[in-house]
């Protein structure tokens, strides 16, 4: 099979976790007898650099003709001073509307052999962590009114949130169809008892529920989620909800699992080309030191392979790999111990060394 792959490396640790991304794809490729091209794409910090913007219309158009789109990270201290609309950040915005993929999947798993590296209490891991968060992806607050004036002589920022019916109601069927797929528990997230987009969101979801029997809904008040995710994780299979929430739930969601740096993440639309980046950020701080965890983003490359190019026996080859690299004891610095004694245990590794211990593990 031919797939032609748009990557966009970015900023910070980008490069070098995409780098290893791409060593495993090819494994997978030379293994399987598929054929995947990369178009490069620039975007974020250095398409500012480049050509004064965090992602150029030609840019775009790579990857809305690619099969699919795969990122590193954006972002950075050098480019906090630009002006707003010029931000890293707004390459990525742009990227997500342009593609127009709405559903972002994060999924939230205990690897068993990171247990020791999670905050959670051991009585809480034994329950179990195993949910994916559906996010919708382009509208809510990041995609509204953003202004700023003065207004009684002092200045005022005021940001939109506004979702239509039809925007909910396309993410939420997202929500159903997922845990149709899996344990057929969907908890449908808002801030209802304050927010009108939030009571439209509820109406939405109470309405689309008829037409998915099996599925169990609940809802959930965001700041009450906010608590369960850390207190009783294993009550979740999946959870849906707006941009914002989404956002910020999916961050905390990944950092109960052991490390930011072995979360993938998915986002979809209406067609097979999907959007696939590790969820963590560009970390400039460790930029070129071969300290990145690379993991997230072969997993997101799994991801990949799964949703965009039905390739379910390669995604779970690439996932046997992990875990068997990790098995062994393996470790790159995010997922060491803290504990002198503890890392004696384990043999840690660089990003370029994790991701050919992967690939060599691939079968």
């Amino acid at each position: 099979m031919n797939k032609n792959i748009a990557v966009i490396r970015g900023d910070g640790i980008g490069p070098e976790i995409v780098e290893q991304a791409l060593v495993v794809l090819n494994k997978i490729a030379e293994i399987y007898g598929h054929i995947f091209s990369y178009t490069d794409v620039d975007m974020g910090g250095c398409a500012i650099d480049k050509y004064g913007d965090p992602l150029p219309q030609d840019m775009l158009e790579k990857c809305i003709k690619s099969d699919s789109v795969l990122l590193g990270a954006v972002g950075g201290d050098k480019w906090n001073n630009v002006s707003p609309e010029m931000r890293p950040e707004k390459g990525l915005l742009r990227l997500r509307a342009g593609m127009q993929v709405y559903s972002n999947n994060r999924p939230t798993k205990i690897w068993p052999q990171l247990a020791d590296s999670s905050p959670l209490k051991k009585a809480i891991l034994d329950k179990g962590i195993d949910f994916i968060i559906v996010r919708e992806l382009i509208g809510g607050i990041y995609f509204g009114e953003h202004k700023t004036e003065v207004i009684d002589g002092e200045n005022t920022a005021t940001d939109i949130l506004r979702y239509t019916e039809s925007e909910i109601e396309r993410i939420g069927r997202i929500g159903f169809e997922t845990a149709l797929k899996r344990n057929k528990k969907l908890c449908s997230v808002e801030k209802s008892n304050v927010l009108n987009s939030s009571r439209l969101w509820r109406s939405v979801m109470h309405r689309i529920a008829d037409e998915y029997p099996e599925v169990e809904l609940t809802d959930m008040l965001v700041d009450n989620c906010a608590m369960q995710i850390v207190r009783n994780p294993s009550q979740f299979d999946v959870i849906v909800t707006e941009n914002m929430f989404g956002d910020i739930l999916s961050d905390e969601a990944s950092m109960i699992t052991g490390s930011i740096g072995m979360i993938p993440s998915s986002s979809l639309g209406a067609t097979t080309c999907g959007l696939y980046e590790p969820i963590h950020g560009s970390a400039p701080d460790i930029a070129g030191t071969d300290i990145a965890n690379p993991i997230g983003t072969i997993l997101s490359a799994a991801m990949m392979l799964r949703y965009s190019f039905d390739m379910t026996t390669e995604a779970q080859s690439i996932e046997n790999a992990v875990f068997e690299v990790l098995d062994k004891g393996y470790r790159t610095a995010d997922t060491m111990p803290s504990d002198k004694n503890e890392s004696e245990k384990f043999i840690r590794i660089g990003c370029k060394e994790c991701g050919k211990l992967i690939m060599n593990h691939l079968r």
